[in-house]
């Protein structure tokens, strides 16, 4: 009987093989030896696992703890804003000019001197201004102790009073005088200076001199102590076209009035009631319009319109603007006053807030590797006060913040236009994410060094 066929297959080759190794090699291999070599490649085997999962618990130790670059944070400047430039009312008077105080900061350092001129620099007839030159020099002689002091009294005479007549017949503005009226030297000035009367020109002149030669030495030694060259003063009242001046000494002899206590009293009185003068109105018409406060009118006819005035302007700094300005050969009183009042109105309306910024404005952003993003965002509005379209300048500051949070402020915007600055924080807008354990284990190009981790 035959046994049936075994299966065949590799692994019965295989132990076959085994079995008869010794038919191979030649020699047997000592079953002790064998032992040891299976040993040592389970050794071996053990410590490249150990070694193996020690690395890979090392990498993943290191991917998790790493250090990783700091977000990147791009910026840019937001755009500058051009204030609107101020168009000044023009003249058509034969000259103008000009002073501000208070606002070198923003127009110049020459702005309180002459900051703007129109016309001719040349000596022009002054007419009435003159009476305000007259009051000064007379305030030089016989000076009041304050805005209130009546000073010495007065008595008009017979000659004092044929004066009336003689200034009627020449058409020049009078008040009455009496003969035998008195009145207190304040009140004689404020005749000649708020209606402008021109007979209490010459009278006052007169009695404080002792004649009109005296008078008129006094006046040129009292120009040439203000350096006053461009001036020429030949009678008290301003009748005569010979008594010129320029825009310039104009500015200058405002501005000695205007610092005089009782001057700037009475040239600032719309009205007023003297006795023996009767009740008088200032030529003035301007007093209390667009921030006037003085000084005086002064006309020859058509086409020999003046006007010398003060004014305070409130523009909106921190204090009102003084305004000291003159016109001289203007068409008509009308056409001055409202020449004026647009120049005054142009003033005020150079000065304003200009808006740099806008809250929630983006001036930057922030991104990260692992692709979180944030934008930077100026966090309130703002704007500069300024004048015309004076330049703004910008700086923006932005510092590395401990943390990328939603609202935390990185730094500051700051604008700067003249004397004036202002600064608006610059917030984030979103946070940024840490990054996943995946992206970190995935991306070990993107992470700090052993040594990083362990700083």
């Amino acid at each position: 009987m035959t046994a049936p066929d075994q299966p065949v297959d590799e692994l019965c080759d295989f132990a076959e093989l085994i079995a008869h190794e010794q038919d191979f090699s030649g020699d047997r291999i000592d079953p002790a030896v064998r032992r040891r070599r299976r040993r040592r490649g389970l050794i071996i085997t053990a410590v490249c696992i150990v070694l193996l999962l020690a690395v890979t618990g090392g990498y993943v130790g290191w991917a998790l703890t790493a250090p990783v670059n700091p977000p990147a944070v791009t910026t840019r400047a937001p755009q500058l804003p051009v204030g609107e430039a101020v168009a000044l009312a023009t003249h058509t008077a034969a000259a103008s000019a000009i002073s501000i105080a208070g606002a070198d900061a923003y127009l110049g350092e020459g702005a309180s001197g002459t900051w703007s001129a129109t016309g001719t620099g040349e000596p022009l007839p002054v007419a009435s201004i003159t009476k305000l030159i007259t009051a000064l020099v007379i305030l030089d002689a016989a000076p009041l102790a304050s805005a209130d002091d009546p000073g010495p009294t007065i008595t008009f005479g017979k000659s004092d009073h044929d004066l009336y007549d003689q200034y009627y017949v020449r058409g020049a503005t009078i008040a009455p005088m009496p003969t035998g009226a008195s009145m207190s030297l304040h009140d004689a000035l404020a005749v000649m200076l708020i209606p402008s009367a021109s007979n209490y020109a010459e009278a006052l002149s007169s009695r404080v001199f002792g004649s009109q030669n005296a008078f008129l030495d006094a006046t040129r030694d009292w120009l040439a102590s203000h350096g006053l060259t461009g001036t020429t003063v030949t009678e008290p009242t301003g009748i005569s076209p010979r008594n010129t001046s320029t825009p310039a000494d104009l500015l200058a002899i405002a501005k000695l009035a205007a610092a005089h206590p009782a001057i700037a009293q009475i040239v600032a009185t719309p009205s007023i009631s003297i006795p023996g003068a009767g009740p008088l109105y200032n030529t003035n018409s301007l007093l209390g319009t667009a921030g006037i406060t003085g000084l005086k009118t002064g006309n020859l006819g058509e086409g020999a319109h003046n006007l010398l005035y003060t004014a305070t302007l409130d523009v909106g700094s921190a204090d009102p603007l003084a305004i000291t300005g003159v016109v001289l050969g203007g068409s008509s009183r009308e056409s001055v006053n409202a020449t004026v009042i647009a120049e005054l109105e142009s003033i005020r309306s150079g000065f304003h807030h200009v808006p740099v910024a806008t809250a929630g404005q983006q001036v930057g952003s922030i991104s990260t590797p692992w692709g979180s993003t944030a934008e930077l965002v100026i966090g309130e509005s703002a704007s500069i006060f300024t004048w015309s379209d004076t330049p703004i300048e910008l700086t923006m500051d932005i510092d590395t913040p401990p943390t990328y949070r939603d609202g935390t402020v990185v730094g500051s915007v700051t604008w700067t236009a003249g004397p004036n600055t202002v600064t608006a924080p610059v917030e984030i807008a979103g946070s940024i994410d840490p990054p996943t354990e995946w992206w970190r284990l995935t991306h070990p190009s993107e992470l700090g060094s052993l040594m990083d981790a362990g700083d």
